[in-house]
């Protein structure tokens, strides 16, 4: 199940990924939900899926403290 709930938060930052604040607040919803090794695949992930969008780069810093 917590698998699940990994996939299901990259789907939902994705699908967010329009709206740099919403982006935020679901990243920050998701780090109160994940288990601490799957918020360093997350880390890992939003490394790559924010390379290419620098718009939401900064919510990085939500994952970094």
């Amino acid at each position: 199940m917590a698998r699940a709930m990994y996939e299901y938060t990259k789907t939902i930052l994705k699908k967010v990924s329009f709206n740099s604040e919403l982006f935020c607040k679901e990243l920050e919803k998701a780090l109160t939900r994940l288990l601490p090794h799957e918020i360093n695949e997350l880390k890992i992930w939003l490394r790559e899926f924010t390379a290419t969008r620098p718009e939401l780069y900064f919510c990085m810093a939500i994952v970094k403290k």
